[in-house]
């Protein structure tokens, strides 16, 4: 058992970490930068320790930063949360170099699958369905119309190296392609550092539905069916579900029977989340997260597992805690990611918080690193907490969150929790019928 662990991270995903931990008997290392003194997660570890400036390149972002930090305290692994560091195959690299565990996947696998378009060819490989594409990147103007061409309009022309929506670009018609690809190769190269794009058919009207899998590195991986992850504005998804109201059992079963063999083939260790868009019927991948997602509470809740203490077990060498017979789904659960923004423009809204009241009650988690007082730096993401609650079904769930989002106080910034109220209000919400574009469509006519 490992006796101390690094969080290479910050916020709530960091104190998610530390309470893991915690409960395993296991000591916890913070880092944080100097904006971050007074951080949450810096009160709540054993150990804390300041890891250079705000910037993030200049400490979250610093591996030797980081690997210092271990060897300072003694840390015998790291866990990497999500975003960060937690897939950068070098940064696993020189972990393992130094004789450190990363919880997580290995640098062969975050490298395969951090490039769309190895990680497209690893998983059709592997059986996985994909999306229509080109066959590997598209390096100028001629090939991109040649293989838009073959696809058939409309196309999104996306970077290989890309996420978050950066350098992904719709090209509607043969007109459209040409700034697109452009735009495409320039947001991609200024963000990524690479300008290698790749197109795509363009799904006109699908759903996000996303495959939690788990791998021992041995041979051996599960799944814990889908999340439904389609309410997203500019590709960041704000409304997570699980299980999918659009997904039925024996379509559930088939699709993670896929994704699981295929993790299991390549001995992927820790969890992943394999990405489609699906639609009339017709699952098409789309990348795979070699990490845990910022949605992964509402697994958790269906299936009563703990995520985090799951990753450090395999990860010190111990087989999995549960088998796919152990997996069954119970009720329903919603995320909604709440961020420190102002609305209706959705401006970063960091600031002092003057008063903060988390909600309770049967079925309702609140994971956030805020507390009175607080002061949000403007160096970092604007995520300041996601709620999460639980029912027997969806219509229980729906109204525990409509409850709990009325107890919920943030106090002193602007956040976007009056969008929720909305949404909640929405036909299209409560029955579960949205798609991919909805929310943005749906923003359009509320700021017109």
């Amino acid at each position: 058992m490992f006796e101390k662990i690094l969080i290479a991270n910050r916020g709530e995903i960091a104190l998610r970490v530390v309470r893991a931990c915690r409960e395993m008997g296991i000591q916890s290392v913070a880092v944080h930068s100097t904006a971050d003194s007074d951080a949450m997660h810096v009160r709540m570890a054993d150990e804390a320790i300041c890891i250079g400036p705000p910037a993030a390149a200049q400490s979250y972002l610093s591996i030797p930063a980081i690997i210092s930090a271990c060897e300072i305290t003694g840390a015998q692994a790291i866990h990497p949360g999500y975003g960060f560091l937690s897939e950068n195959a070098s940064f696993v690299q020189v972990v393992e170099e130094h004789g450190i565990t990363f919880i997580g996947p290995t640098a062969e696998h975050i490298r395969i699958m951090g490039d769309k378009i190895t990680a497209k060819e690893t998983m059709k490989d592997l059986g996985v369905p994909c999306v229509p594409g080109s066959d590997g990147g598209v390096p100028d103007l001629e090939s991109a119309r040649a293989a838009a061409a073959e696809i058939g309009y409309p196309v999104i022309i996306k970077a290989t190296a890309g996420g978050g929506g950066r350098g992904m670009k719709l090209a509607k018609s043969a007109a459209d392609l040409e700034t697109a690809f452009r735009t495409a190769r320039a947001e991609a190269k200024a963000a990524f550092g690479n300008d290698e794009v790749y197109i795509e058919k363009y799904l006109g009207n699908p759903r996000h539905i996303e495959i939690q899998v788990f791998g021992d590195g041995k041979g051996r991986a599960v799944h814990l069916a889908e999340r439904d992850c389609s309410l997203q504005r500019r590709h960041q998804k704000v409304f997570e579900e699980a299980p999918g109201p659009a997904i039925d059992a024996e379509t559930r079963a088939k699709i993670g029977k896929v994704c699981a063999d295929a993790v299991a083939r390549i001995n992927y260790i820790g969890a992943g989340t394999v990405e489609f868009l699906y639609e009339n019927g017709e699952f098409y991948f789309i990348e795979m997260n070699t990490r845990l997602q910022v949605e992964h509470p509402v697994t958790e809740a269906i299936f009563g597992v703990d995520l985090v203490r799951e990753q450090i077990r395999v990860a010190e060498g111990y087989p999995m805690s549960f088998t796919q017979d152990d997996l069954d789904i119970n009720g329903h659960a919603i995320e909604v990611r709440l961020n420190a923004e102002r609305l209706p423009n959705f401006a970063p809204s960091p600031g002092r918080i003057t008063q903060y009241h988390a909600p309770g009650g049967l079925g309702v988690r609140m994971d956030s690193a805020l507390y009175d007082g607080y002061s949000i730096p403007p160096y970092y993401d604007s995520l300041i907490g996601k709620l999460i609650v639980h029912g027997r079904d969806r219509t229980e769930a729906l109204a525990r969150l409509r409850r709990a989002l009325g107890e919920l106080i943030v106090d002193g910034i602007d956040t976007t929790i009056p969008l929720f109220h909305d949404l909640l209000a929405e036909p299209d919400i409560q029955s579960g019928d949205y798609s991919i574009h909805w929310l943005e469509k749906w923003l359009e006519k509320a700021l017109a």
